[in-house]
């Protein structure tokens, strides 16, 4: 379980997230929305340790993980994407996902034993590949790869990390068409495993509809809406904050 209480933070005067208390269970795809500058990946990243908390705590399992730095988190289980990709520009497709694979399993570099002797880290970051669709550029530089293809080596490098809560931040952006199907696919299989929290930023309303089981609605970084994706974007509150429709038009 992960919760955020009176989750609070400022830039000066100006609050960007503004006391959110949430609350993600396993087995559930949470969509977290609102317009331009309503505070999701601020939030997220407050989540994820990126950034640290003015007031108000982020609970994991019952425990108060507010002052943890990102990493530390990470090896607890939280799991993030980032709206720009992160990645080891200069090692290969497979390399980035063998790093991640060797992360999760503890396992760290050893001078006595050669990589090509571990062919299970190598076999498994194939086979997280080959989930993604980037099995055939596994030689590739990942820095040479198209945007599109690097968004799904983050998602592969996620995978690999083996996170209990996993965090996108639109996954899809600057995807081809062609693309999208493919990370929507992988969340959705992801969403399968009703041990895995997924938390989703994301602007494509279809997207957001095909996948999500709730939706929190941020607006000047509070929280003014969560529940079932229907009733929420049906509120008034959301057609006006979200939709920029005024609450008093049909």
């Amino acid at each position: 379980m992960l919760e955020t209480r009176d989750l609070t933070i400022r830039f000066g005067g100006h609050v960007a997230v503004d006391r959110v208390s949430c609350r993600f269970a396993p087995g559930t795809l949470t969509a977290i929305v609102g317009p331009n500058g309503a505070g999701k990946t601020t939030y997220f990243n407050l989540i994820s340790g990126q950034l640290r908390a003015s007031a108000g705590a982020v609970v994991l399992d019952g425990r108060d993980v507010t002052r943890w730095p990102a990493p530390a988190r990470a090896r607890r289980g939280i799991g993030r994407a980032f709206q720009l990709t992160n990645l080891f520009p200069n090692l290969s497709v497979i390399e980035n996902v063998r790093l991640a694979v060797q992360a999760a399993a503890g396992v760290w570099f050893d001078l006595l034993t050669p990589w090509p002797r571990r062919r299970d880290l190598t076999d498994k970051a194939e086979r997280i590949l080959a989930r993604v669709a980037l099995g055939h550029r596994a030689g590739a530089s990942a820095a040479a790869l198209p945007h599109g293809d690097q968004r799904k080596l983050e998602v592969a490098m996620l995978i690999a990390l083996e996170p209990a809560i996993f965090m996108f931040d639109e996954p899809t952006a600057g995807m081809s068409v062609d693309e999208v199907p493919v990370i929507l696919d992988l969340i959705r299989e992801l969403k399968a495993e009703a041990d895995k929290t997924i938390l989703l930023v994301e602007h494509k309303m279809d997207v957001v509809r095909s996948l999500a089981d709730r939706l929190v609605v941020l607006h000047n970084g509070a929280l003014v809406a969560e529940g079932p994706p229907a009733e929420v974007i049906a509120l008034p509150v959301v057609q006006e904050a979200y939709l920029g429709v005024s609450a008093g038009r049909g």
